[in-house]
């Protein structure tokens, strides 16, 4: 029983999470207070849902609530990054009680004990449930197991009853969200007018000559923009630039890189492991003791590539012998010795396009077969294996070319191996092979091998050592000590030749800095403790040690000029170059006339089967607003306006129009639309309900 067996192995885990709710309970108003230490004294408060504060302590709850759903379904602790992931799991799970719990009371939504006795032990049983308590030996739900834990429950500790009573809140509020999502889907409906307009927009088609003149077809330098008409662009498209808390930085980097010196320990610190390794008379217990190496003895199969340090440095591979030390692309050094070269079970390697006929009649396999044989003729006669296979494959192979990779003869039903294993040659059997599975085409890529390695290896990595890490710390901390504001943070780096580097428009919730991973706490400090022109302490990242200068905080709200600067210029640019553009082709009669005036840059193209519901235009891209213009065109022949669209102006011409037939039952395009909207439903509430709950995010404060 899954779900028993997880809840009783994970009995200290439950308790541990228990154990972190009373501390919070008893201790929360002295430890988590706005004027506590562990917070710096400052509030607790980390964002706002709906207009309700949000505390510290109620979103660690939450955080730990997903935590010990992670280790009971993981059987571990969550890493690092999974914890990051784990708190943004915990806030969006905020929101939706938040947001939808005021929406399940206003329409009078519930869960009655009686419908959920019925979702865990009656007839309608849930998926989770299902899932989790099935019979081994045939895979359906076992309710004999159901039956038999909910049973245990009554003399289960007590952890593990609370444990289950969490599960049953969390069916619970899945079962009111499913019965929102469904009353709103339900509720979508498509008119006959909408149906007849999904006909007409899926099959009013044009054909028309198109003109596309690219933005790059006048010059940047022959545009000229000033700093006020950027800012009123931004100010006349603000929702186009709304940008969170952001920062502009600068810092300086000391790096941690191992010295000569501590090359050169590591490297006589291998040469007296190779040397031991050459007299060990157990390889394999000697390089489990002394390597780092993630595979310190492995046996490499007949095909299986040997490492590449080894056969870059190594052309003859001997028994016995010992190769090394070599310094590897990964910063270690590696040596490796043959333990023993043998002949093993033999290997090859192909790849197959299975045609599958598992439960067909013998005249719907009749029919697969003919299919597979005309497959094999077109192979035959020039179509490439692997694109056959990505085509016609049915199993997991085919998005790999049909590739099987290595295997032993018995790895696969006799019917295969014995004809694949009998082959001389590489290439393509031309014939199909018949198994239980279907019918099969078969390539060789590698005949069998039977060549077998043991092979112990020891490694070091080259890392910076105590004495390098310090004299770097020394060295980062002198820096920090001597530039008290900006100023002489940027001079004492010039006059020591440190390059200063820019890290611009940082988020707040960022956890690296440019390229540099694990930069968390050098952002909290400069969102939490920095002010403009201050200088940071040292701070120690995975290979560097850091020091930063705060330049600029940004404010949550419509970006500055110097936030967006590239991408505001872009576009007022291109408004301007659209003008350009327009004034040049102005008075040309014709699409050819206009091409000719920009001859090295601008496209003519035909597209005669243009769709009223097409958004993207053949050779020019995503161009919504010129396929509007050519359909709105009356007459053949007719040259529409300009069009402006994001990649530069387009000209169209129509040479003929062939509207949709009328049709008398457009009941299928209205359940289409219906659909599509029902799909969409669950999604666009969620994003309707999140915005006009106005959340306000200030966890970067906190982690």
């Amino acid at each position: 029983m899954a779900l028993i067996k997880k809840i009783r192995q994970k009995t200290g885990l439950a308790i541990g999470v228990i154990a972190v709710g009373l501390i919070f309970f008893l201790v929360g108003g002295d430890i988590l207070s706005p004027n506590s230490t562990l917070l710096g004294g400052a509030s607790n408060k980390v964002g706002e849902i709906a207009g309700e504060s949000i505390s510290y302590e109620e979103y660690v709850r939450k955080i730990e609530e997903i935590k010990f759903q992670f280790q009971q379904n993981t059987g571990r602790t969550p890493s690092e990054n999974e914890m990051n992931s784990i708190r943004e799991q915990a806030w969006q799970a905020l929101i939706v009680d938040k947001v939808f719990d005021s929406q399940f009371e206003e329409l009078g939504l519930t869960v009655s004990d009686a419908e959920l006795v019925d979702m865990v032990q009656g007839k309608n049983i849930i998926a989770e449930l299902r899932q989790q308590l099935t019979n081994p030996q045939t895979g359906e739900f076992d309710r004999n197991q159901l039956v038999a834990f909910l049973q245990s429950l009554e003399d289960a500790a007590p952890e593990q009853r609370a444990f289950w009573a969490q599960q049953e809140q969390l069916f619970a509020d899945a079962r009111l969200r499913v019965k929102y999502d469904n009353l709103l889907s339900t509720s979508e409906y498509a008119t006959k007018a909408e149906g007849r307009m999904e006909h007409k927009m899926s099959n009013t088609i044009a054909d028309v000559d198109h003109l596309f003149i690219p933005f790059y077809a006048i010059p940047d330098t022959a545009v000229s923009v000033s700093d006020s008409e950027l800012k009123d662009y931004i100010s006349k498209n603000k929702e186009k630039f709304k940008v969170s808390n952001a920062a502009d930085l600068a810092y300086v980097s000391f790096a941690i890189n191992p010295s000569s010196e501590d090359s050169a320990a590591v490297i006589s610190e291998m040469r007296e492991l190779t040397q031991a390794l050459r007299n060990a008379e157990n390889d394999s217990v000697f390089a489990i003791r002394n390597s780092e190496a993630q595979r310190p003895f492995q046996t490499i199969l007949p095909g299986d590539a040997l490492p590449t340090s080894l056969t870059s440095n190594v052309d003859n591979i001997e028994a016995g012998e010992v190769y090394g030390p070599f310094l590897t692309s990964r910063s270690t050094y590696v040596t490796y010795k043959i333990t023993s070269q043998f002949d093993g079970t033999p290997r090859m390697r192909a790849a197959h396009i299975l045609f599958g006929t598992q439960g067909l009649s013998e005249d719907a396999k009749a029919e697969v077969k003919q299919n597979a044989e005309s497959v094999l003729k077109e192979i035959q006669e020039g179509l490439n294996f692997a694109t056959a296979a990505a085509q016609y494959g049915q199993d997991g192979t085919a998005q790999r070319g049909g590739d099987l990779g290595w295997f032993a003869k018995e790895d696969f039903v006799d019917e295969f191996a014995d004809v694949s294993f009998a082959q001389r040659n590489t290439g393509l059997i031309n014939r199909l092979v018949e198994t239980e599975y279907g019918y099969h085409i078969i390539s060789v890529t590698d005949l069998p091998k039977s060549e077998t390695y043991k092979i112990a290896t020891v490694e070091r990595e080259l890392i910076a050592s105590d004495a390098t890490r310090n004299d770097a710390y020394r060295k980062a901390d002198f820096f920090a000590a001597n530039a008290g504001n900006a100023n002489e943070f940027n001079a004492n780096a010039e006059k020591e030749g440190i390059r200063v580097i820019q890290a611009n428009n940082v988020d707040a919730f960022s956890r690296n800095l440019n390229n540099l991973t694990n930069a968390r706490e050098v952002i909290r400090w400069a969102f939490n403790d920095a002010s403009e022109g201050s200088v940071s302490g040292v701070f120690e990242l995975d290979n560097a040690y850091i020091v930063a200068t705060l330049k600029t905080r940004y404010e949550e709200g419509t970006a500055t000029l110097d936030q967006v600067r590239p991408q505001v210029l872009i576009q007022v640019r291109n408004e301007k170059k659209a003008k350009m553009i327009k004034d040049k082709i102005a008075g040309k009669s014709s699409l050819e006339e206009m091409k000719n005036v920009f001859p090295d840059d601008a496209s003519l193209d035909n597209t005669p089967d243009l769709k009223l519901s097409a958004s993207v235009l053949p050779g020019v891209g995503f161009a919504p607003a010129a396929i509007g213009a050519a359909f709105g065109l009356k007459e053949s022949g007719q040259i529409s306006k300009p069009v402006q669209e994001d990649v530069g102006i387009i000209v169209l011409k129509l040479n003929s129009l062939t509207p949709a037939t009328e049709v008398g039952d457009y009941s299928s395009f209205q359940r289409q639309l219906t659909l599509n909207s029902s799909q969409r439903t669950a999604y666009m509430i969620m994003m309707a309900l999140e915005d006009l709950a106005n959340v306000k995010d200030y966890r970067y404060k906190f982690f």
